[in-house]
């Protein structure tokens, strides 16, 4: 396995991890039972990867065969479901692990897509597909409005990011300084925006 390899896989397994507890938080505060937080847990993580793997021929998708993303969201779920008020202690818990999730899924989706061949715009809006695919089933299964419909600046942040690897892409730049640099940068453009409010025009109707 090549450097760049091992770097793309760890970036994929620390955004399922993050992208797990921002599920089973999200499945905690809607007082779902023990198998209710695991499968949202496992949701949340993955339905971007899956969405993004399916979308790319790549079946079965990696979250399906690998057993290390079952895992992880096990473990995110189960420490929540047993620890959540610790991990409530943290600000602003389900935003901050979302937006880690969302910069690193968008990052490996727009890259993935390169590697597959996609141009420059397909593989920017797969990136974004990956970033808030796992945000929106979590928040539909709980009969909630997926925050990216909605709330500050979320999808938007994912496209920036993907743009940014395309761009670096194009440029021939070495692909793990401009990997960081994107997730830096869609995480701190989401963080920004959850606390500043910034967000898109909202329909007025």
């Amino acid at each position: 396995m090549t450097f760049a390899s091992a770097f793309a896989q760890l970036l994929d397994l620390v955004g399922t991890f993050a992208f797990a507890i921002s599920g089973a938080l999200v499945a905690v505060r809607n007082r779902l039972d023990l198998f209710g937080v695991l499968l949202l847990s496992f949701t949340a993580a993955t339905a971007g990867g899956v969405l993004r793997d399916v979308l790319l021929g790549l079946t079965p998708p990696l979250a399906i065969v690998d057993w290390r993303y079952l895992a992880i969201s096990i473990a995110a779920g189960l420490l929540t479901f047993f620890r959540h008020a610790q991990v409530e202690r943290m600000r602003n818990p389900v935003q901050i692990t979302d937006a880690i999730g969302l910069a690193m899924f968008a990052v490996i989706g727009s890259t993935r897509a390169l590697d597959a061949g996609l141009g420059p715009g397909g593989a920017i809006m797969l990136g974004m597909v990956s970033g808030i695919g796992g945000g929106m089933a979590r928040d539909m299964l709980v009969a909630q409005v997926p925050s990216v419909l909605k709330r500050e600046l979320y999808a938007v942040a994912a496209l920036v990011g993907a743009a940014v690897i395309v761009a670096g892409d194009m440029l021939d730049l070495p692909r793990e300084p401009i990997a960081v640099a994107s997730m830096v940068l869609c995480f701190t453009l989401r963080w920004l925006a959850i606390r500043h409010g910034w967000r898109l025009p909202v329909s007025g109707g």
